[in-house]
């Protein structure tokens, strides 16, 4: 399922804060960049997920945020640096910019 048009918009409204966000297209989802650099994901259900490195992986795991994990063909599984968006911030655009922030000083 591909994202709507909608969709990316609500992305785009989301981070705004953050000054220059761009989004490209990507399996059916969407990157999402803030000059040039990736720091969020909206896969194509919707979900908002964020790039998680460093400390800023644990404060993700207390917040409850889920890590990306996949089965690959072979069977084996395999996970993403990637965390489900908190629920708070998919209606706060301040904590959804300052997680955003949080995520870039970690990259």
């Amino acid at each position: 399922m591909a994202l709507s048009e909608e969709d990316r918009a609500y992305a785009r409204d989301l981070f705004s804060g953050l000054g220059d966000v761009t989004t490209r297209r990507m399996f059916g989802g969407m990157g999402i960049y803030w000059n040039g650099t990736i720091f969020a994901l909206m896969m194509s259900d919707g979900t908002l997920m964020i790039k998680g490195a460093g400390p800023f992986v644990d404060r993700l795991e207390e917040m409850g945020c889920e890590r990306w994990r996949y089965t690959r063909k072979n069977g084996k599984g395999a996970a993403m640096p990637y965390w489900t968006l908190p629920g708070a911030a998919l209606d706060d655009p301040e904590e959804a910019v300052a997680l955003a922030r949080e995520a870039l000083q970690h990259l």
